[in-house]
């Protein structure tokens, strides 16, 4: 799931890099950023692997006499650890579709409010011994974010951006929270 994860976050982000050429010759304007972070589970649903390491692509876009920008995004998370012999593994990721408005009261410094809703799967895998047992879900559910970045040289971004999501999946038979707290820095283009 992990690798799967990489190879369209890698796709999506050729996609959109290729595409900014066009966009921008017909007024657009937008971001493609990568994020990497931390993602906070709920401790009573995901102990011992409830912090999670984070890496996303997202992307807004609008055209300039637009107020909010349209944004979508793919974020992959994942722990793992070890309690009583049991090696214990939790991956989550979220594919979000929403708005950003993003201000620009200077040059460089761009912060920015988002949300919207956000397709979100929970995946929880239990071995021992060589036996491995795993169940997942997905549910929909909503994301919320905020921070800045500043755009550097007209075309590069540099900054961070903390959130939260939340959808419920069913695991092993237990209703769980499959969002969490999201902290990351980002790196990524404007156009």
């Amino acid at each position: 799931m992990k690798k799967a994860l990489m190879v369209l976050s890698l796709s999506v982000g050729f996609f959109c890099v290729s595409s900014v050429q066009a966009w921008a010759a017909q007024e657009w304007t937008g971001n493609i950023n990568f994020t990497l972070g931390a993602k906070a589970l709920d401790d009573d649903d995901w102990e011992p692997v409830e912090d999670q390491g984070e890496f996303g692509i997202n992307v807004d876009f609008r055209q300039k006499d637009w107020p909010v920008n349209i944004a979508f995004a793919l974020i992959g998370a994942g722990s793992e650890d070890t309690i009583e012999g049991v090696d214990v593994e939790s991956l989550t990721s979220e594919l979000r579709f929403g708005v950003k408005k993003v201000w620009e009261p200077n040059e460089t410094m761009r912060p920015f409010l988002g949300g919207g809703l956000a397709l979100i799967t929970g995946d929880l895998e239990l071995e021992y011994l060589g036996d491995k047992i795993s169940d997942d879900d997905s549910g929909l559910g909503v994301w919320l974010e905020g921070g800045v970045y500043w755009t550097i040289g007209g075309a590069f971004n540099l900054g961070f951006e903390i959130g939260y999501s939340t959808a419920e999946v069913t695991l092993y038979g237990v209703d769980v929270n499959a969002g969490g707290g999201h902290a990351g820095l980002l790196l990524g283009y404007h156009w």
